[in-house]
């Protein structure tokens, strides 16, 4: 069996450091020595820290995606049911983090998006291919009368990605699960109210 290469090793290192302590508050050398990896090696991979941080966000995203593509999956439940078992599974891996840990997409849009041109105008395109999946879901379920008709299913996927990672962020700052409760509630009672006649 082939062993990690040092660039995985970095890139695994790399996650776990920038979700955990964010863009600033994880220097190279201590990603290197996660990694088991020599400090001089890191720029054999990585022109930059900054290119390094979009391999991870993007390895980050494409595991979001596949939480995305499990419980949006047209498996049973109707869409607004997909949509609530999405919120309630991320949901229950904050609570494994004890409500301290957040994503590292939203995490990574306060931090860094006013000080990298680069990050932020990738972070800008994960969130316009996050939206889809659930810009489609939501359309389904207009169709079928369950999901409010009031706005675009694009607004309204725009509308959930937002307020979900504000209630991650107060979520964070309180160390509660209240605001992700509230979410849940208020788009309970508005965007999965019955479209408007």
């Amino acid at each position: 069996m082939a062993r990690p290469s040092i660039r995985e090793n970095l890139v695994q290192a790399g996650l776990h450091m920038l979700w955990q302590h964010g863009y600033a508050g994880a220097p190279v050398r201590d990603i290197t020595d996660l990694a088991g990896a020599r400090p001089g090696s890191f720029t054999n991979h990585f022109p930059s820290k900054e290119q390094f941080a979009e391999e991870v966000l993007d390895r980050y995203f494409a595991y979001v995606g596949t939480l995305v593509a499990a419980a949006l999956a047209d498996d049973g439940p109707s869409p607004a049911g997909r949509l609530r078992r999405y919120f309630d599974l991320i949901t229950d891996k904050l609570a494994a983090e004890s409500w301290a840990r957040g994503c590292m997409i939203g995490n990574f849009s306060l931090e860094v998006s006013p000080h990298s041109e680069a990050l932020r105008r990738r972070l800008s395109q994960i969130f316009e291919e996050w939206r889809r999946p659930f810009a489609a879901c939501i359309a389904e379920g207009q169709a079928a009368g369950e999901i409010t008709d009031a706005c675009s299913a694009d607004d309204l996927a725009d509308f959930l990605l937002s307020s979900w990672q504000g209630a991650m962020l107060r979520m964070k700052v309180d160390r509660d699960p209240a605001p992700l409760d509230r979410f849940k509630k208020i788009i309970g009672a508005t965007l999965f109210a019955k479209a408007s006649p």
